[in-house]
């Protein structure tokens, strides 16, 4: 009978171990690494965005436009234009600009209302995202 105690006890010990070290080779996975979404760097990858995709890639759609970004704003609220290519200081014809932690968006001008507003609306939300991508 004594006996019979010792092995339920080393059987019941043996088990606890057994869970023990299976529980300690498990380990939780680390969270997937995730876009900021403040302001600021939703902004810069818009800014990257446009830049590479519209101007920089020969876009016939951006050939008459340049973009100023405007990214170190005070007012916490920074921001790209798009803008005559030949006359930078005049009126935007487009603005992007976000604020707050998530960031808020907002886009607004005359060509935005545009044929190409609709495109510049997808790829804006799409870098905004964390997507890189062109089209």
């Amino acid at each position: 009978m004594r006996t019979s105690i010792i092995f339920r006890r080393l059987a019941i010990a043996g088990a606890t171990g057994l869970l023990a070290l299976t529980a300690g080779c498990q380990s939780e996975r680390p969270p997937a690494p995730t876009k900021s979404a403040a302001a600021l760097p939703t902004m810069e990858r818009v800014a990257l965005g446009a830049n590479r995709c519209w101007f920089k890639s020969g876009d016939s759609a951006f050939k008459a436009y340049r973009l100023a970004p405007e990214l170190n704003s005070f007012s916490g609220r920074p921001r790209i234009l798009i803008v005559h290519r030949n006359s930078p200081e005049s009126r935007p014809l487009a603005v992007v600009q976000a604020e707050g932690q998530p960031a808020q968006m907002q886009a607004f001008g005359p060509l935005l209302d545009e044929p190409v507003g609709a495109r510049m609306k997808t790829d804006i939300r799409r870098w905004a995202s964390g997507n890189p991508a062109c089209n």
